[in-house]
């Protein structure tokens, strides 16, 4: 861990923008030069921290939090550019880029275009002499061979079944027989090694960033999902440490009751675990998740951190999350056990919202690890004892204009009801700025430690840049930033609020 990431004294302030949403020819903003230039962005406004979403590939409604792996890496983000660099895409191969959105990400049409490129990438690996290279790409399978086996080989059958979920492969391999799994991965051996070369292409290029955030003062903050997705390879190849019945199929699911964002809670669906079969073999998956994306970010936000003191239990088949129920987690021995391994002041930070009991803020707290205060909550039915509000703050904590969840700070504020909007005017005063700026001036003179803006509230912008709406099926993650949006005002704004409040 780094010298500045160890000095408890320093207040840091950064910004939250996921690199789906850079700017970039190619449909979808990837780890090319305009990652690069966004470490600049952030050098040049003073800031110390990135925070960016899950980094694992996404499946159906292309959300990060529900990924393919926990452990591997989002194959959309590699940039085409850097292939070519590398000797492994031509010219002619980036030639004819089809015309996207330059606000929007359209997945599939991107999934399909930048597809058809990886494998023309990986033909080429192949084709090439490069001893080199390719002791490289072998040292890589070597060192991550713990996921990446069962993580190359669920990819390659998935697509031999058209895409269909491992439920309903056939009983052999849906059962991961050790017998089938050799014979699959005999019948689809090219299939296999090309994921794995994607795998290595991602970190190749992830690897190469962060080395050039962390030189530049720039950290990285992750995040990772409590939960994984049913349809995932930790799922299939690690049935025992879930939920599930003798078929796989799920015997209860996870959600959240109802809260802020749904009067009939939030079904997410995704399998639970059995945590005392995880206990059993001293939390082994889950630390070795934590640590390889501790080896990728500097620091790791947890969603739902209250799902390590109890989750919310629905019972498979349910419509709804009404019908659930608190299950306990083993909570503080787990975390006994990761500091055990990791050591302790662990880099995690814990998202706290929601439904939080004083047992979970007593695990938050026991082990120092800071939450999240997220000033859009502060405001509502106005009470100056509320938690949100800056005044009440203990210093280890991460205070947030909105996150990714929320609407923007511009966008809230306009459908905001006229009491809160004088609340929100008394606390604040007013600035020529607007409503995000107010916020975020707030935001950096608290004692928060560490304050995390939207790149969206940097800039002003409406409800259209909201990137996620808890419970709508389809049509988010798609925002895109603009290169014109980075304009020298904000620049300097930033800049100068940030140093003024000593961030």
């Amino acid at each position: 861990m780094s010298e500045a990431i160890n000095n408890t004294k320093t207040r840091m302030s950064g910004i939250l923008l996921h690199p789906t949403s850079l700017p970039s020819p190619y449909g979808i903003g990837d780890l090319g030069q305009t990652a690069y230039d966004f470490v600049d962005f952030l050098c040049e406004t003073k800031q110390t921290l990135w925070q960016v979403l899950p980094l694992g590939p996404t499946g159906y409604g292309d959300s990060p939090y529900q990924s393919f792996s926990s452990f591997a890496g989002q194959p959309l983000l590699i940039s085409p550019d850097m292939l070519k660099r590398d000797g492994l895409l031509l010219d002619e191969d980036l030639r004819d880029i089809p015309l996207w959105q330059e606000d929007q990400v359209d997945y599939g049409y991107v999934l399909h275009y930048k597809t058809n490129l990886y494998k023309k990438a990986f033909t080429n690996f192949e084709s090439q002499n490069n001893p080199e290279y390719f002791q490289t790409f072998q040292n890589f399978c070597m060192e991550n061979s713990s996921w990446l086996e069962d993580y190359a080989l669920f990819m390659a059958v998935k697509d031999d079944h058209g895409g269909a979920c491992w439920l309903d492969w056939e009983p052999a391999i849906r059962e991961g027989n050790p017998a089938a799994k050799a014979l699959w991965l005999t019948k689809l051996h090219r299939e296999v090694t090309y994921y794995k070369f994607i795998q290595f292409l991602f970190f190749r290029q992830w690897a190469a960033l962060k080395k050039y955030a962390n030189e530049h003062g720039i950290y990285i903050v992750g995040d990772i999902p409590i939960f994984v997705a049913l349809d995932s390879a930790d799922a299939w190849a690690n049935k025992k440490y879930f939920q599930l019945n003798s078929d796989g199929y799920p015997t209860a699911v996870s959600g959240v009751p109802p809260d802020y964002f749904s009067a009939t809670g939030q079904l997410w669906g995704n399998p639970l675990y059995d945590w005392n079969a995880l206990k059993t073999d001293n939390y082994k998956w889950w630390i070795e998740r934590i640590r390889r994306q501790l080896a990728l970010v500097d620091y790791l936000r947890i969603d739902h951190f209250r799902g390590f003191e109890a989750y919310w239990s629905v019972p498979y088949g349910q419509e709804t999350a009404i019908n659930g129920h608190w299950e306990k987690c083993p909570g503080a021995d787990f975390f006994r056990v990761l500091e055990e391994v990791l050591g302790e002041n662990l880099p995690i930070f814990a998202e706290d919202l929601g439904v939080i009991t004083p047992e979970v803020e007593a695990l938050r707290d026991d082990f120092h690890l800071p939450g999240m205060k997220v000033l859009q909550f502060a405001f509502e039915n106005y009470d100056a004892h509320n938690a949100f509000l800056p005044h009440n703050y203990k210093e280890n904590c991460i205070c947030y204009t909105g996150t990714h969840d929320n609407d923007t700070t511009t966008g809230w504020y306009k459908t905001a009801n006229d009491w809160t909007k004088t609340n929100i005017r008394r606390y604040t005063g007013s600035t020529d700025m607007g409503i995000s700026w107010d916020f975020i001036k707030i935001a950096m003179a608290s004692t928060a430690k560490y304050t995390i803006i939207p790149i969206q509230d940097v800039l002003c912008i409406g409800s259209e840049g909201r990137m996620n709406t808890p419970g709508k099926p389809s049509g988010n993650w798609s925002w895109r930033l603009k290169k014109s949006d980075l304009n020298p005002l904000f620049v300097s704004e930033l800049r100068s609020i940030t140093e003024f409040y000593a961030r």
